[in-house]
């Protein structure tokens, strides 16, 4: 089973982005998207920013997570 989660992009760097996610932030590959900018929600698996999703898609995301913890 894969397992993803969603981050809002802080910053981009030519194919890097940074990205956080409650509050923890880290650099992942950004080369799989296009035209991804600062204040975009991404889907982050294995150390890739691997689709954009709307921001109700986030908030959905955290509400499971935070059911699940």
């Amino acid at each position: 089973m894969c397992v993803g989660i969603a981050a809002k992009v802080i910053s981009i760097d030519e194919d890097t982005a940074l990205i956080d996610v409650s509050g923890a932030r880290r650099k992942v590959s950004a080369a799989l998207l296009d035209e991804l900018y600062p204040g975009d929600y991404v889907m982050v698996h294995a150390g890739a920013a691997i689709a954009k999703i709307t921001d109700d898609d986030e908030t959905e995301t955290d509400a499971v997570l935070g059911e699940l913890l």
